[in-house]
């Protein structure tokens, strides 16, 4: 049970290597057609802006079918200087003065009802 609950990395998972090759084939195709013709970087009156059908969407395609996997950060390096920590301060928080002659407030709770 408890193997059925773990989450899944990209790579768990293979790409069968013909529809790889046929979705990377138009993902160039597309990028050819794009850069080549110039009535492909233009709208058109069915389906719209043409380099989005013909680049974005087979690239999107290609990032799903290998499972939306992000590159990696790279690690850290070994002598990496240690961070640095903001210094505390070591006296009390600082309170408001008593001006010479004010009466402490009483709020509500110092009125009297009736």
């Amino acid at each position: 049970m408890k193997a059925a609950m773990t989450a899944k990395t990209p790579t768990d998972r293979p790409v069968h290597p013909l529809l790889d090759a046929a979705v990377r084939h138009a993902v160039a195709a597309g990028t050819v057609i794009v850069l080549l013709v110039p009535s492909a970087r233009g709208v058109h009156a069915a389906i719209g802006w043409l380099p989005l059908w013909l680049v974005a969407m087979p690239l999107l395609a290609w990032w799903a079918l290998h499972g939306f996997a992000l590159p990696r950060r790279a690690a850290p390096p070994v002598a990496a200087a240690p961070t640095v920590r903001p210094r505390r301060r070591s006296a009390e928080q600082a309170r408001r003065r008593s001006r010479a002659g004010a009466r402490p407030s009483g709020g509500a709770a110092g009125r009297e009802l009736g």
